[in-house]
């Protein structure tokens, strides 16, 4: 077991959801992969981690994305998204194919996480 808290890392989760249509869930989650989270590695942020994708269909009407970033320090956050942290980082080429998503972005401390 790791308990990455204790060893005095700070980490901080950055969540963000987004909602398309089945017809275009495919196709987001591919711009996703093939592009947008290559273009956030490109920033070279100092203190990001890494990124993790979510998705599950709701009701046959809409499929919902969550990412969830990860970061090393709050300076590295306003370093990826600016002095206005939780505006949400939703590219052109995403907002196309989005039905809807959060405006703003919510972070977290991390206070333990543990691996077995």
């Amino acid at each position: 077991m790791v308990d990455l808290t204790r060893r005095g890392d700070r980490v901080i989760g950055r969540i963000w959801h987004g909602w398309t249509i089945p017809q275009n869930a495919d196709k987001y989650e591919s711009l996703l992969k093939e592009e947008i989270f290559s273009g956030i590695a490109d920033k070279k942020v100092s203190g990001y981690k890494r990124i993790q994708l979510f998705r599950r269909p709701l009701d046959n009407e809409e499929v919902e994305f969550v990412t969830i970033m990860w970061f090393d320090s709050w300076d590295a956050v306003k370093q990826f998204a600016g002095e206005d942290y939780e505006r949400a980082y939703v590219p052109a080429a995403a907002r196309e194919v989005l039905a809807r998503f959060d405006e703003r972005s919510q972070h977290y401390e991390i206070k333990e996480s543990l691996e077995y």
